[in-house]
């Protein structure tokens, strides 16, 4: 037996597992971000500071009280979070560090055999040694080897001492003790992650499991190949595997895309009876950041909401179709345009270029004052005192 989602209440479904169906203007205690980021599952941290970073971003569209403060104080000081890797680098909740012993065995393996093909095998020797400093010394920055002759190859074409440290964050030795600036601070990871996370042990099979269920039930619906990309923890062979063992606890989706067609999915069945349950999500517009996770996955973004969107920072300039860095606009359940704007902070002012509305959205005078009220409040949240608009700013459907 199966059940069907309009995308209507697909959409409603999946924006409700993301945070994005409650009102952004409710007060957010430290409990309550804590919260939110274990329901998110992960927040994307990324080094783009076009308004604000992503993973500030991500937290501010779901909750306008939403203070930096408070994210730091959860990272650094009550150790309830900890940065390392999903799809890409992201502020993960701390109890879910026996899961990424997972990882770092598998990162172990991946990496270790393309460091084989940049370098010495005597690469070994490096990474012993930063990492017998750290033990001996205390936290590092990448920086602090800096004078050390550099190499003109390796990854990224970074330093050896550079390379040694990210191995070791990816593979779990070190830890991200706190940011200097937007520079990583490593330490030993058992002066960063409680022990009560650290030391907990997770058989395989249970990972797995918790690997599956978990990513389900924070998309909702999803197809093997999702449930295996929400953490980038597993293959898709292994989310058929366990697809196998617990057909009985899912529940077949058939799920209306944006165009009309239909995807199959799955649901756990204990929730799927509350995916067309969920209310209409408010109309309040939002600005996302382009790593906001209702978006991280393109291809289902395109189908659910008929979205199209990729981020051109690394398309040359003469080819964007839009621009560097825009960002993607939320109003109730549609994506409704994109924006190109910037916070100059020498300027003092958010600059605004350019908002393209998507097909069939109307530029009525409700939609331009609630995105003028939304720039408003971007303007306080990258603090800037005043906004510049561009002539001809608003863009034809």
């Amino acid at each position: 037996m199966s059940i069907h989602l309009s995308n209507r209440a697909a959409r409603h479904a999946f924006l409700s597992r993301q945070g994005l169906s409650d009102r952004p203007s409710r007060s957010l205690k430290l409990a309550g971000l804590r919260d939110l980021i274990e329901d998110l599952g992960f927040v994307q941290v990324d080094s783009i500071n076009t308004v604000e970073r992503a993973h500030h971003h991500i937290l501010f569209a779901r909750h306008q009280t939403y203070r930096q403060a408070s994210l730091k104080r959860l990272v650094e000081r009550e150790r309830a979070l900890f940065e390392n890797w999903t799809h890409d680098a992201s502020i993960i909740p701390s109890a879910f560090f026996p899961y990424w012993r997972h990882r770092f065995e598998r990162e172990k393996e991946r990496l270790h055999k393309r460091w084989e093909k940049w370098r010495d095998p005597a690469y070994r020797a490096e990474v012993d040694g930063v990492l017998d400093r750290i033990a001996r010394d205390g936290p590092v920055l990448a920086r602090d080897f800096e004078g050390r002759e550099k190499p003109s190859t390796g990854w990224w074409d970074w330093h050896p001492s550079k390379t040694a440290l990210e191995y070791l964050w990816r593979t779990g030795d070190l830890a991200i003790a706190r940011r200097d600036g937007f520079q990583k601070v490593y330490d030993l990871t058992e002066r960063v992650v409680p022990d009560l996370h650290r030391q907990t042990e997770v058989e395989h099979a249970d990972f797995v499991d918790w690997a599956c269920r978990s990513a389900l039930s924070r998309l909702g619906f999803a197809t093997r190949g999702e449930i295996a990309a929400f953490w980038a923890l597993l293959s898709p062979a292994e989310v058929d595997g366990w697809i196998v063992c617990h057909r009985r606890e899912l529940v077949p989706v058939i799920v209306d895309g944006a165009d009309g067609k239909p995807r199959t999915s799955w649901a756990l069945a204990a929730e799927a009876e509350t995916l067309a349950e969920v209310p209409e999500p408010p109309q309040r517009l939002r600005i996302l950041s382009p790593f906001d996770p209702a978006l991280r996955d393109r291809a289902r973004a395109e189908r659910l909401f008929g979205f199209n969107y990729r981020i051109e920072v690394f398309v040359p300039e003469a080819k964007r179709q839009y621009g560097y860095y825009v960002f993607p606009v939320l109003r109730g359940e549609r994506l409704v345009g994109r924006i190109d704007m910037k916070a100059d902070r020498a300027a003092d002012a958010l600059v605004v270029r350019r908002f393209w509305p998507e097909k069939g959205v109307r530029l009525s005078r409700a939609l331009v004052g609630a995105l003028e009220g939304e720039l408003d409040r971007m303007r306080r949240f990258s603090g800037v005192s005043s906004i510049t608009i561009a002539d001809g700013w608003l863009a034809s459907a």
